[in-house]
């Protein structure tokens, strides 16, 4: 997807790419209508959700003419004759991947998930044509990450992570294509930093680091103590390396000071950027900017559920199944997986009476627009003829049981109180940083 008008170097385009607010990789929720939304939101890139090596290489592309899109398809060969059945009720193949290339030229990162170097590049090549960038996923802690030997496996395996970023570049490069990879804090500094060099060493051209480590749960805060350490102690070894920071960044405020007091290139966002895509609004370039506040209440968040409408209506232009949106929906409704000191800022109020457990009721399309008053016929689009089926498994149950959990003992106050926000060392500036 580069522009061939004029030419840069690998690391020019990586440096143009990986800088600003992108939405990072999620699985199941980094699917086209999300994607499309941050940027139109204001993000300045994305990432596809991870895909496996397997089966991006297995998968087969298609020109999508009907919605203007590239599609990867799953191959059904792959699966049983009864999971096939179920799979197309019909005659569309299941998606693995599909990108619009008049909204995302320019603005894709394709991540991969593999612990092998041979599957790896030949993973990239299949796609990379489409993309403008492939990041390698190190930070998945996930049982069938890890179980394949990747994600998050191989931060115990240096030498093999290495070797899968060496063979990506090694046919990306020639293609005019950054690489990247993102991987989790290590169990200390140093040892982080050692990591991140032998990848650049092997050739990646820009990094993300997520502020947990591999065994630390998601309910609690990210580590930014040790996340502004490793960022200012690599932008002193390479300070013209683009490193990309995430964990718990829910307020604008909270990521562009981190950026100015450390020097990080960008940030990544995650559960926040589903809590409220509109994060990604940018304020106006104005005088009075100084002054202005962006936290939870800030004047650029658009009302929840008019996030919800805006998703509804990317989901009926590139026509996603209704498990995968009930399951993205429900993930904006809910605070299951949100560092605990921050539930309280997370409202889920939405002004439809619309909760978790009615969007779990809906068992179609239809239903689920009918439950937002989302109109089709009101707008100027016309859902595709063939809803693309989806081979994920989806549980209510993530949701409901979530839902129904009684809350803890601890009170709001408490709990306010013990929120990163009111903990905010001073940190060196970029501009008090030494550069080695």
């Amino acid at each position: 997807m580069a522009d061939p008008s004029f030419e840069l170097s690998i690391q020019e385009k990586a440096n143009r790419l990986y800088r600003g607010e992108a939405l990072a990789p999620m699985v199941r929720a980094s699917t086209t209508p999300l994607r499309i939304l941050a940027l139109h939101y204001g993000a300045d890139f994305v990432y596809t959700e991870e895909l496996v090596d397997r089966s991006l290489i297995e998968s087969t592309r298609f020109v999508n003419e009907e919605m203007g899109t590239v599609d990867y398809n799953k191959d059904l060969a792959k699966f049983s004759e009864k999971k096939r059945k179920q799979i197309l009720n019909g005659d569309v193949p299941p998606l693995l991947l599909r990108i619009d290339p008049k909204v995302e030229r320019g603005k894709l990162v394709c991540q991969i998930g593999s612990g092998e170097p041979e599957l790896a590049s030949e993973a990239a090549l299949k796609v990379y044509q489409d993309v403008d960038a492939i990041d390698i996923n190190m930070g998945c802690p996930k049982k069938f990450s890890v179980s394949g030997g990747m994600g998050s496996a191989l931060l115990s395996d240096k030498k093999r992570a290495c070797a899968v970023v060496r063979a990506v570049c090694d046919v990306m490069h020639p293609k005019g294509l950054p690489v990247s990879a993102k991987i989790r804090l290590l169990s200390d500094v140093d040892s982080t930093i050692d990591f991140l060099s032998g990848l650049i060493e092997a050739g990646a051209n820009a990094v993300a680091v997520h502020g947990r480590q591999r065994h630390d749960i998601p309910e609690n805060p990210a580590d930014w103590d040790s996340l502004r350490k490793v960022v200012i102690a690599f932008k002193q070894k390479y300070p013209y390396i683009p490193i990309l920071v995430n964990g718990d960044f829910y307020t604008r405020d909270e990521f562009d000071e981190f950026r100015r007091t450390t020097g990080a290139d960008g940030v990544l966002l995650a559960r926040p950027a589903l809590y409220n895509t509109s994060i990604f609004r940018k304020p106006e370039k104005t005088d009075s900017q100084a002054t202005q506040e962006f936290g939870y209440q800030s004047i650029l968040l658009l009302d929840k559920t008019k996030v919800v409408l805006d998703y509804l209506r990317e989901v009926v232009r590139y026509g996603v199944h209704y498990k995968n949106t009930k399951y993205v929906v429900c993930e904006f409704m809910s605070n299951r997986r949100a560092p605990v000191p921050r539930t309280p800022y997370l409202s889920q109020v939405y002004s439809g009476g619309q909760t978790v457990a009615k969007v779990c009721n809906c068992h179609s399309m239809d239903a689920i627009c009918k439950l937002w008053g989302f109109d089709e016929s009101a707008t100027d689009l016309c859902r595709s003829s063939k809803e693309q089926s989806d081979p994920h498994k989806y549980l209510d149950s993530y949701f409901l049981d979530h839902e129904n959990e009684k809350p803890g003992g601890d009170t709001i106050d408490k709990v306010k109180q013990e929120s990163p926000i009111a903990k905010r060392p001073k940190v060196e500036t970029e501009s008090e940083m030494t550069v080695a």
